[in-house]
């Protein structure tokens, strides 16, 4: 029993440690730099809005004022069966002749209309976002200059949790995102990044492959894709898109589960992901596959403490119950001090690992994850 506990142990180690360790010492040992430069290609800003009145004509304001040359830029957006009045504001804008608009009715899905999006698309280089991020005015620009590298496929920009004037935020789910941007900046300092930031990323136009219709993750799908032609995945702090760090806690809930199942959905869609055939098998198992074991690893490791009767493993048993009720404080919803970020943390920690197991859930009985806004 106590090679299960350890076997566990050492699983929830390197999925969050471990691996973070490993890059680390690469991107010192084997760094490979970017070399950046100016570069002002033809680009076309492709955007799927679904029901996104709200926020819709704030962001194509924002686009429509990036600092990149205008008769360089076109936006294609393209309305996923929206019922919200997006459609009328997007047929406001298509009078812009940069604006380039397409409306489907009924709902066909993200990737369905991404599709759709880049077959009109003129840019040499498709740059990606979403409706309710706000995208920094030099972001584009910044971005853009990673192709200057010809062994650049694709770029992926940062997500910012929080405001711009005050920062960004370290509580919950602000410094689990902080974590992940670290570990994606460590891929990049020696390789490619296993996945883009869906608020902001870019690629070569020739590089997109068309995506299958039922796709979750385009975020992931088309870097993966990019680095099996040969070209690499970089992540580029500079090019920042802030957003709220807490949507609530039902809807950040629905998105995490969203994203994990749409790793489960990746290998059918994409089983050569785990073959030779993809560079970066090594990575994508330790950075995306592992954290789908880690909450079954987990409750292994509470188990089988329990299971062995010596003083040691008692000790361990009850260190774990401690971490859990630490997470009471925040679901009471304590919000100053000390405790209260600690509390935060394990809170957060709990919430996506329980994500994890309903998308495992989802995967097994054959269920698919919503189209979430």
């Amino acid at each position: 029993m106590k090679w299960v506990f350890w076997g566990a142990v050492g699983v929830i180690t390197y999925a969050y440690f471990g691996y973070a360790g490993w890059l680390w010492v690469r991107g010192r040992w084997r760094r490979k730099p970017v070399s950046r430069g100016p570069y002002l290609p033809c680009i076309s800003i492709v955007m799927v809005v679904r029901n996104e009145a709200a926020v819709l004509e704030t962001k194509l304001r924002n686009l429509l004022e990036v600092n990149y040359p205008g008769d360089l830029v076109e936006i294609v957006v393209a309305s996923d069966g929206s019922t919200d009045g997006s459609n009328e504001i997007l047929s406001q804008h298509a009078q812009i002749p940069r604006v380039r608009v397409i409306v489907t009715a009924p709902s066909r899905g993200k990737a369905a209309c991404l599709n759709d999006a880049v077959a009109i698309a003129s840019g040499e280089i498709i740059v990606f976002t979403d409706a309710r991020q706000k995208v920094e005015s030099d972001a584009i620009r910044l971005l853009l200059e990673n192709f200057a590298d010809n062994t650049v496929g694709c770029a992926s920009g940062e997500l910012m949790l929080g405001d711009p004037d005050s920062g960004e935020t370290a509580r919950g789910m602000g410094l689990y995102w902080r974590m992940e941007k670290k570990i994606r900046q460590w891929e990049a300092d020696s390789g490619s990044v296993v996945g883009a930031t869906g608020a902001l990323y870019a690629a070569r136009r020739q590089m997109v492959p068309r995506l299958p219709d039922e796709t979750t993750l385009d975020d992931v799908y088309i870097p993966m894709h990019v680095i099996r032609q040969g070209a690499r995945v970089v992540f580029d702090p500079r090019a920042r898109a802030w957003d709220l760090p807490d949507l609530g806690k039902d809807r950040e809930f629905a998105r995490k589960v969203r994203t994990l199942s749409g790793n489960y959905q990746l290998l059918q869609l994409a089983p050569w992901l785990l073959t030779r055939d993809n560079p970066l098998r090594f990575e994508f198992v330790s950075h995306k596959l592992l954290r789908l074991i880690v909450p079954f690893a987990l409750a292994i490791a509470l188990l089988s403490s329990v299971l062995i009767n010596q003083p040691f493993y008692r000790v361990i048993f009850g260190l774990q119950l401690a971490f859990y009720a630490l997470s009471l404080p925040a679901v009471g919803r304590l919000k100053h001090g000390p405790l209260a970020r600690l509390s935060d943390a394990a809170l957060t920690f709990i919430v996506l690992n329980t994500a994890a197991v309903v998308a495992f859930a989802n995967f097994i009985s054959g269920r698919k994850a919503v189209w979430v806004r």
